[in-house]
């Protein structure tokens, strides 16, 4: 009996932290499975997470996808990146400007 309510306990935290972490932008399987098997401390954990959408980002000098700052390596050309002098603006600040920025003139506002 007091493993099947370990069972539920750990389901119940498994399913927080997966959603806390697809929330911010992870993977739910990861945080799911990491909640799940340390129930306390992994909810805890993907609650401190960060959020990957608010991750400054660069472009690869060699083929220019844009990849997160804290890359070392490009995904697609495998190019090692030094640290850039310019960073890119995360996804979220880029969606927050063009919500707070008024419609052009002549253009139907949503």
């Amino acid at each position: 009996m007091a493993g099947a309510s370990y069972v539920v306990i750990c389901l119940g935290f498994g399913l927080a932290g997966g959603v806390v972490g697809r929330l911010k932008g992870s993977s739910f399987v990861l945080w799911f499975l990491i909640s799940g098997l340390v129930p306390l401390i992994g909810l805890l954990a993907a609650i401190c997470y960060r959020w990957e959408d608010r991750e400054l980002r660069r472009q690869c000098p060699e083929c220019g996808r844009v990849v997160k700052l804290h890359d070392a390596i490009c995904t697609r050309c495998a190019t090692e990146l030094e640290f850039p002098e310019v960073a890119i603006a995360s996804e979220a600040a880029v969606r927050e400007r063009a919500a707070t920025r008024p419609a052009p003139p002549g253009q139907p506002v949503a």
